[in-house]
């Protein structure tokens, strides 16, 4: 059982190794106008919404390393991991968009990753969606509103969940603050990268673990 590693980068963006394989999910673009630039290699990119806040591919191809690349709902199994992709809607500056909500088994730590899932999509969750979603182990949704989810329907949909670890993302201080005083968290963990493995998440139920971008 190996050490899982998770780097964030801000926005939605982020970097997770687990021994030689590496994940990325919904790198920035070039053509955001969010500043955020990382580029490194991956073996595989989840890309939940076509938009330059999430969708930089070209951000994920270093030397001979090239992702294989989903972009869509389906049936995934690369490289041993299985990944469900499953229809949502997303809102971004007044436009509709497709989002994708991923959850997948990473060396038997479950995650689930809701992307750009918005506010109005809340109570619009499939059954299919949240069948797949249920008591993961890792929990990435936002928080920041504008069209996403907001601190208190974040928090609301994350209790539902029942996840073991809640990583919060695409926030600002003020979204941030009121996220974890919605999830009773206010002394919630803030650490560089998260460094966990399998058995590091027994008996944590809705723990609150807050990211620092890189």
């Amino acid at each position: 059982m190996q050490t899982m590693i998770i780097t964030y980068f801000g926005k939605q963006f982020f970097k997770i190794q687990q021994g030689e394989t590496v994940l990325s999910f919904n790198p920035v673009s070039k053509s955001s106008k969010s500043s955020i630039n990382a580029h490194f290699g991956a073996d595989i990119a989840l890309i939940t919404t076509n938009h330059p806040d999430y969708n930089g591919i070209e951000q994920l191809s270093h030397g001979e390393r090239i992702p294989f690349v989903i972009t869509g709902p389906g049936d995934y199994e690369i490289k041993e991991i299985f990944i469900k992709g499953v229809l949502g809607d997303a809102l971004i500056a007044g436009k509709k968009y497709i989002n994708t909500i991923y959850s997948l088994s990473v060396d038997d730590i479950s995650i689930v990753f809701l992307g750009a899932l918005g506010v109005l999509a809340d109570s619009e969750i499939s059954k299919e969606a949240r069948e797949a979603m249920n008591n993961p182990d890792l929990l990435f949704i936002p928080i920041g509103g504008n069209g996403l989810l907001d601190a208190k329907s974040a928090a609301k949909l994350a209790s539902s969940l029942e996840p073991s670890i809640i990583i919060p993302m695409d926030f600002d201080d003020s979204s941030l603050k009121a996220f974890l005083k919605e999830t009773g968290e206010e002394k919630a963990e803030v650490v560089d990268k998260l460094t966990l493995k399998a058995k590091d998440l027994e008996g944590k139920e809705g723990e609150v673990v807050v990211l620092k971008k890189i």
